[in-house]
Order: C-alpha cells, then structure tokens, then sequence
C-alpha cells in the first residue's frame, strides 16, 4: 500500500506519525507527507469503496456550508487486493469538551443552512436585477442525498422524495425491517410495523419538516475538538428532517446541556418532538439490531415500538 499512498499523493516521503484510529468498521493512520500530514483510512471489505465515497460526498457538502468543521477529503483509492482507503485533511483532534455550545449553535447553522439558502433566493428571484444561483450550494427541495451512504457499513436508500413522512418510512424505517426480515424473520417486530406505519403521519400533524442537510451519524465518537472549535467526522449524510440528528446521541452518551441548550435556541423544540424523537431513535436501535444482531437491540427495538403505539 505504501507504493501506492506515494503514487497517489505524488509525494517521496511516506511516515507514519503514530496518529492510529481503530474502528469498528475501519483502520485509520495519519502519514506524514511532503506537502504534511494527511490521514488514510483502510477498510479491505469488498462495500468499502461504496462507503467511502458516499463518505467524501458527505464531507464536501457539509464543508460547502461553511457551518460546522469537517476534515476536508482528498480521494478515494482502491486496493489491489480487494477494499479501498481514503484519504482525508490530518486534524489534530482531542475530546471535546470546552466548545459544546459552540456545536450546537453550529449544528443547528448547518441544518438551517439550506432553509436560508431557499429564503435567500427567493428574495434574489423578487428583486430586479438578480436572480438565483448566487452560491455554489444548490437549494434542495425534497428529501435524499445524490448518492448512497452507508450508515455503518450498511448502505442506505437515498432516493429523492418529495414527502419526509413518506421517505422516513420506506427509505430508513421499512429498509431496516426489509434486512432484519432476511435474516432472522421476526415475526413480532413484523407484527408491531403492521400497527406502528399506519400511526406515522399523526405524529407530523402541525410539525413544518424543511430539508436539512444532516450529518446522519452524529454522536460522542463522531465529534471533537480542535484548537480553534468543535470538529465532526464519519458522516453518512442525507436531506432529512433536522430533529432525526438528536436521537443517536441522545442514545449513546449524548451531549452536554449546553450542547442542547445552544441548539434548541436557534431550532427550538416543535409540538410533538418527544414523540417523533422516539421515533428517530427507533431507526438507530433497528440499524444497530442489523449490525450487532439481537441480543442487545431487539428489545429496545420491541419496546420502543409498543411506547409508540401506546
């Protein structure tokens, strides 16, 4: 791989820095090169080339935003022997903990980002003289993203629709029953989505769902900080609904009050969030249920749908 690395970034020097990442689906390590210091990572899986990419097109939109830290992505390679790596910006990152406030309120810029961007033009569109098309980030009207992306190492359905309500139970929901269906056939969650589709749309009722351009796996091993503020990485992003962001971290450790406080003062909390936060977090227990299988989320998974029915 090292001929390779030097080919690619056209560089002489190739040094390892020590800078390691272990992950559950991929290696990272960040090099030293010619031009400084970049960062690889390494999946050998034959859907790794898939994922990456759909990785990198994350990264880019979200750091056309000019909202929230990203590291900024370099290219895609594959592996002679099967897998890909990918190679990204080198951030010198640590846990984060001083500049929580300052994501939230950063978070929430990113997800108000195309919202504004839609108000902006169409105020160029009414003003004579002007006219649309003033950045280089497109104004998206319906829910999805222009490729795939993986959330974890499984391959998410991202195909355009106009309606959220409808994306979210076919493309996100109806998807991971469609997988667990293959592979274990549990007739009680089939049971339970009978029900549990039917009562969806009520949970929108009153609720204004804009497209937002999400991170899609946000959570405490997803973010850091740098010297300068809050950094996030390993997104698998879409056009979503911005309320889907908070259920995985209010799953797995979440955020600090500030976090959420920043947040919520530039979004604020819409009637029947509670419900529909359960809901999002329903998404995240199916999808772990099909990674790590049923010991630990088959029952989360049950009993969040049978809340939701109550």
């Amino acid at each position: 791989m090292e001929v390779l690395l030097k080919k690619e970034l056209r560089t002489s020097m190739l040094k390892a820095s020590g800078h390691v990442g272990v992950g559950y689906i991929s290696e990272g390590q960040s090099y030293d090169i010619d031009s400084g210091r970049v960062f690889v990572k390494i999946n050998h899986k034959s859907q790794a080339r898939l994922m990456f990419d759909g990785e990198a097109a994350s990264l880019d939109d979200i750091l056309k935003t000019e909202t929230v830290k990203v590291p900024k992505p370099t290219k895609v390679i594959d592996l002679e022997t099967g897998g890909a790596v990918f190679i990204m910006e080198h951030l010198d990152m640590k846990s984060l903990c001083k500049y929580s406030a300052q994501l939230g309120d950063q978070l929430a810029d990113l997800h108000l980002h195309n919202q504004r961007q839609r108000d902006r033009r169409d105020k160029e569109e009414q003003t004579v003289g002007k006219g649309s098309g003033q950045s280089d980030v497109p104004v998206i009207e319906k829910y999805g993203f222009h490729t795939t992306t993986c959330c974890g190492y499984l391959p998410q359905v991202n195909d355009w629709q106009s309606d959220w309500v409808a994306f979210f139970t076919q493309q996100r929901l109806q998807h991971q029953l469609g997988l667990l269906e293959q592979s274990c056939g549990d007739r009680e969650v089939q049971e339970l989505w009978s029900q549990l589709q039917l009562k969806i749309p009520e949970m929108f009722e009153g609720a204004q769902v804009h497209p937002a351009l999400l991170h899609g796996d946000l959570w405490s091993g997803n973010v850091a900080q740098c010297s300068d503020g809050p950094v996030v990485f390993d997104p698998c992003s879409f056009y979503g609904h911005s309320e889907f962001e908070l259920a995985m971290p209010a799953m797995f450790g979440g955020f600090s009050d500030s976090f959420y406080a920043a947040y919520h003062e530039r979004l604020p909390k819409a009637p029947g969030f509670e419900a529909r936060h359960l809901l999002y977090r329903l998404f995240n227990y199916l999808n772990h249920w099909n990674h790590f299988g049923s010991s630990e989320y088959r029952g989360p998974s049950l009993r969040t749908m049978k809340t939701l029915l109550e």
